[in-house]
């Protein structure tokens, strides 16, 4: 199982990480806001990542870290 972690503060809410996933397995939060006032994006099924790392290759922020 993979383990994604998200620094959810630099997190600007653009959404290419969502778009990115084969899985579909992320989302931007509808529930809360980061410091800056984005919806930071959330893994929906930690169970089901088969870490691609397709999610952080396409961040322009690099605030996603993938492990095995």
């Amino acid at each position: 199982m993979a383990k994604l972690t998200f620094k959810e503060n630099l997190c600007k809410g653009c959404g290419l990480c969502v778009g990115a996933c084969p899985k579909n397995l992320l989302r931007l939060s509808t529930t809360r806001l980061n410091q800056k006032g984005y919806a930071p994006v959330e893994l929906t099924d930690p169970d089901k990542c088969i870490a691609c790392k397709s999610c952080a290759t396409m961040c322009p922020d690099c605030v996603i870290t993938i492990e095995k």
